[in-house]
């Protein structure tokens, strides 16, 4: 029987497609056809764990162009094996040391603060809006790129294109041609200066096999620091959602209890959509679950659908952060950036970052006082990526 093809469908469900598809055939591996291409979709620890370990997939092949050309530009996300994991060891370096990591969090949670300070007895502001734009001031200074009024919008635009047609679609590429373009500029400027250890210097003068990336790589690896950042106003719209439904959080966060903080990040991470699915190809003739994948079949992992799996997480639906209290999470069950080791593999060095500037945030939030003005706060999952329909616009009294 021929397999239907599948790109349809998740364009009009968007989140809850794979999760659908895989409870239909009772959570075990399913073949399709996906962009035209032989695909099977799994999920769980143990499919996580089978699509990075062992050498079993390959990246560079899997990403389709309108996602490598709009959301993560022609850098590290395209290498695989010696060269990816040379160029990993730089944002390894950049990305997942403790004194940066401290400082960049510390910078956005003064920059908040400022702009805080601002919305005080003034109109309704978009949370969403105005977190981009602290958060891309933030990696902008601290990575030593110049700010710009207009980069909060065009690395929104990046992430919010990637996965969609159209207008939204056509915004993320310029977005990303504009900004790559002036970031190879900046590169070019580093490389007439004495090196410093601003991120933006290290990358310009960044060796691979003795020899300079491009000015136009180097750009695109910039973005990959600068980007992901930015992109945490999700993580704050959808926190301040939760504070909106669940109001009892509120007063552990506003204590400054670190513990609980890290917990309802991670609830956070888990329970709201960003990543649908992660893709890779197939190396060479695989069996899986009782399947047999066959040497460049494309394998989908349902990440939101292993975030919201009743056999991996008790009572998926519920927010409670409780249940990341007292826990070591594995580094396969919560794959919001990847599964697996960041240094070595595809899990992204930038999630320590992730965690500890939304962990920032969210506890300047809880302490903010702030209420929210009538509005459509809804998330759409059949939009990827979703977000609430209104930004969440909240009135801060003077």
């Amino acid at each position: 029987m021929a397999l239907l093809d599948q790109t349809l469908a998740f364009a009009t469900l968007g989140y809850a497609w794979l999760p659908d598809l895989r409870r239909r055939h009772h959570g075990r591996p399913v073949p399709m056809r996906f962009g035209g291409q032989p695909a099977v979709a799994i999920s769980g620890p143990d499919a996580a764990r089978f699509f990075y370990e062992h050498g079993n997939l390959e990246r560079h092949t899997a990403l389709p162009a309108p996602v490598v050309d709009t959301l993560f530009g022609r850098g590290v996300h395209t290498l695989d094996d010696e060269a990816h994991r040379a160029r990993k060891a730089l944002f390894v370096a950049l990305l997942m040391h403790e004194d940066g990591i401290d400082t960049l969090a510390s910078l956005a949670g003064k920059i908040f603060d400022e702009a805080a300070d601002g919305w005080r007895g003034g109109k309704p502001v978009s949370l969403f809006d105005e977190t981009a734009r602290v958060l891309a001031d933030a990696a902008a200074r601290w990575t030593g790129v110049r700010e710009d009024p207009e980069l909060a919008p065009d690395l929104v635009a990046m992430v919010d294109g990637f996965a969609t047609a159209g207008p939204r679609h056509l915004r993320a590429r310029l977005a990303r041609r504009r900004r790559e373009r002036q970031l190879s500029r900046l590169i070019e400027d580093e490389r007439r200066q004495e090196p410093t250890g601003e991120p933006v210097s290290r990358i310009a003068h960044h060796l691979e096999d003795g020899y300079l990336l491009d000015p136009r790589t180097a750009a695109v690896e910039l973005i990959n620091i600068i980007r992901p950042t930015t992109a945490v106003a999700w993580l704050v719209a959808f926190a301040a959602h939760a504070l909106d439904r669940s109001p009892g959080t509120r007063a552990r966060l506003r204590g400054g209890d670190d513990e609980y903080t890290l917990a309802f990040v991670q609830e956070v991470r888990r329970f709201y959509p960003f990543a649908p699915f992660l893709g890779g190809r197939a190396r060479r003739d695989l069996h899986f679950q009782r399947t047999e994948i066959a040497k460049g079949t494309l394998v989908l992992l349902d990440v939101y659908g292993q975030h919201h799996d009743e056999r991996v997480w008790a009572e998926p639906y519920e927010f409670r952060p409780e249940r990341f209290l007292g826990r070591k999470v594995g580094e396969y069950e919560l794959i919001p950036q990847g599964g697996g080791d960041p240094r070595t593999g595809h899990r992204c060095p930038g999630e320590k970052i992730t965690v500890a500037v939304l962990g920032t945030l969210v506890q300047r939030l809880a302490r903010l006082d702030y209420y929210l003005p009538p509005q459509n706060s809804s998330i759409d999952l059949s939009r990827v990526p979703a977000r609430p329909r209104s930004g969440i616009e909240i009135i801060v009294p003077q």
